[in-house]
């Protein structure tokens, strides 16, 4: 750990104020972050989604924990900015797994994480409870290090639900989440699939952590999730999507010579 990647660690958290929202257009590999670094992006953030599917594998930690690690270094060595890494379920189960691949993340130049609560290839969220201790253990081995590593504890609450069944269960939920993973060393929280302004809000007045909200179809625009408290917004795979279909559309021309 270098004091550059302090000072990056350090910055990634200033970024995360309540109505100026930190806009995370997400990357996959080290172009793609020299890219988004040169039209003015204040921090880098990889999307799980996007990177598994660049190397030819499917979501859910399919994506080998080593080619993740190894893809991490070569973004961080190609840009200036804060790195923060899609986790995903931490590649591991047991508080020591979990221990191992945030050290792994940190030594490999990341200054931050998201880490969700959906359990990953099962079914359904870790109890609160759970992971809560899940949290603990990952804040304890960042204390073993210098870097105050940018936890996003994400909740897949409103995810795995239709958004037309979002109800006052589902938001109440979300905010004991944020409450508990505030208690147990989160930096931020993260609701993807929450799309609704008033619940919106209603989460940034109520949780402790900067909220974060991900872009998809009928969320409100950025300026208005802004006016509402979030503190940070994420493009999770709309980037990487865009970009093959841009390039489709280039090849289907060039192979039919038009």
């Amino acid at each position: 750990m270098t004091t550059n990647q302090t000072e990056r660690a350090n910055l990634l958290t200033r970024l995360h104020t309540k109505g100026e929202p930190l806009i995370l257009f997400n990357v996959w590999d080290a172009g793609s972050a020299r890219a988004v670094q040169e039209i003015g992006a204040k921090a880098i953030a990889t999307g799980s989604w996007s990177v598994a599917a660049a190397q030819g594998y499917a979501d859910g930690q399919e994506l080998p924990f080593e080619m993740a690690v190894v893809n991490l270094k070569r973004i961080v060595a190609s840009v200036d900015l804060p790195v923060t890494i899609d986790l995903e379920g931490g590649y591991g189960d047991s508080a020591s797994e979990l221990q191992e691949s945030v050290t792994r993340v940190i030594k490999a130049g990341a200054v931050g994480i998201n880490f969700e609560d959906q359990i990953v290839g099962g079914t359904g969220l870790y109890s609160l409870e759970g992971q809560r201790a899940r949290i603990e253990a990952i804040r304890e081995a960042t204390e073993q290090t210098s870097i105050s590593l940018f936890i996003n504890a994400r909740t897949d609450v409103f995810l795995k639900a239709d958004p037309a069944s979002h109800s006052e269960e589902h938001l109440e939920e979300a905010i004991r989440r944020a409450t508990a993973y505030a208690e147990a060393g989160a930096s931020g929280f993260f609701a993807p699939g929450l799309i609704n302004a008033k619940y919106i809000e209603r989460l940034c007045e109520a949780s402790p952590l900067p909220v974060n909200i991900l872009v998809m179809p009928d969320v409100p625009s950025s300026k208005q999730l802004a006016a509402l408290g979030v503190a940070r917004i994420s493009y999770g795979a709309g980037p990487y999507r865009l970009v093959m279909e841009t390039l489709k559309d280039a090849g289907r021309k060039a192979l039919s010579m038009s």
